[in-house]
């Protein structure tokens, strides 16, 4: 039998689940109605992501992988090794399996809000490259990272890939950035991939697939959410909406209410949807090589190298402390 948790370890999980609620309610009743994109990942939203990382329009996977692939003795050369390597929103650690026997990191931390998935995902990591300490952990890298004391001294590198920068709007990632520079510190950098501009059509099929495997996992959060706030909200009664707004650079992912409905949920707060109406889920902003550098410098951060593939479609950039 395990251990049992501790008052204290019961009151953060009770916390954690109260603030999850929250937040999917506050985006839910609110006037332009929104889910943040990290509520996709369910066990069941992680496995359909998988699916999508395999699909002939969805570029950015095999894109990605292809680059750290084909460059990893040079990104290990510009990063160096023996580092703390560190990536949120690990996912099923795919892409680092890239990278991994040449930058030869004393340790790597997998961090993403799935649980189960991730230790399952870091157990076969361990099998795969048991010279190297992998520590999973389950959070969403929000607070600071704990690093085991034999590596407190070792150089900090955060790795980012898949793009998902481009969730965050400006100040979002602004953010993001600053918090990554904090972390990997002076002496540390940022590994990152890039989504670029390109043709609006193949952006647009990226997101709408012949499969229909992109709205399965959209309309999935709906799932989730109901599951978190113990909700009824009828997943039928919505549509898969994606398209690239130009103006914005941006990839835009909605849910479309298809009628009038409305739901009574958490402590009888109600929901209502009006036909038309949309939820936000996810936005994807693309950037150019100067205007991602560009934001990185406002967070302190300054370009050392980059990575394109050869229809530059996709960038892996790496940055350190200004």
């Amino acid at each position: 039998m395990g251990q049992a948790l501790s008052t204290t370890e019961l009151n953060t999980v009770f916390n954690e689940s109260n603030m999850l609620k929250q937040e999917l309610l506050d985006g839910l009743i609110s006037d332009n109605k929104y889910i943040n994109p990290k509520f996709f990942y369910d066990e069941y939203g992680s496995q359909l992501f998988e699916k999508i990382m395999q699909l002939p329009e969805y570029y950015p996977t095999r894109t990605e992988i292809s680059l750290l692939e084909n460059n990893k003795h040079a990104i290990a050369k510009s990063i160096g090794e023996d580092t703390v390597l560190i990536e949120p929103g690990a996912g099923n650690c795919q892409k680092v399996q890239s990278i991994l026997p040449a930058l030869k990191p004393s340790c790597y931390i997998p961090i993403d809000i799935s649980a189960e998935f991730l230790f399952e995902c870091a157990n076969k990591l361990k099998e795969k490259f048991p010279y190297i300490d992998i520590h999973a952990i389950a959070d969403d890298m929000k607070e600071k990272v704990s690093i085991p004391e034999q590596f407190k001294d070792n150089d900090r590198v955060i790795f980012y890939p898949g793009s998902t920068i481009g969730n965050y709007n400006p100040t979002e990632a602004l953010e993001f950035l600053k918090h990554a520079n904090e972390m990997a510190g002076k002496e540390g950098g940022l590994l990152i991939g890039v989504d670029l501009q390109k043709d609006k059509d193949i952006l647009d099929a990226a997101y709408n697939d012949e499969q229909g495997i992109t709205a399965l996992f959209n309309l999935n959060v709906i799932n989730h959410v109901n599951k978190l706030l113990d909700s009824e909200i009828d997943v039928d009664l919505f549509k898969h909406v994606a398209f690239y707004n130009e103006e914005h650079c941006r990839i835009e992912m909605h849910l479309e209410s298809k009628s009038d409905h409305d739901y009574m949920i958490e402590n009888n707060e109600k929901i209502s949807f009006s036909e038309s109406e949309r939820i936000h889920t996810e936005y994807s902003y693309k950037y150019t090589i100067e205007s991602f550098s560009g934001l990185a410098k406002q967070a302190g951060l300054k370009l050392k190298d980059f990575w394109l593939d050869d229809n530059e479609l996709f960038s892996v950039q790496y940055y350190v402390a200004a």
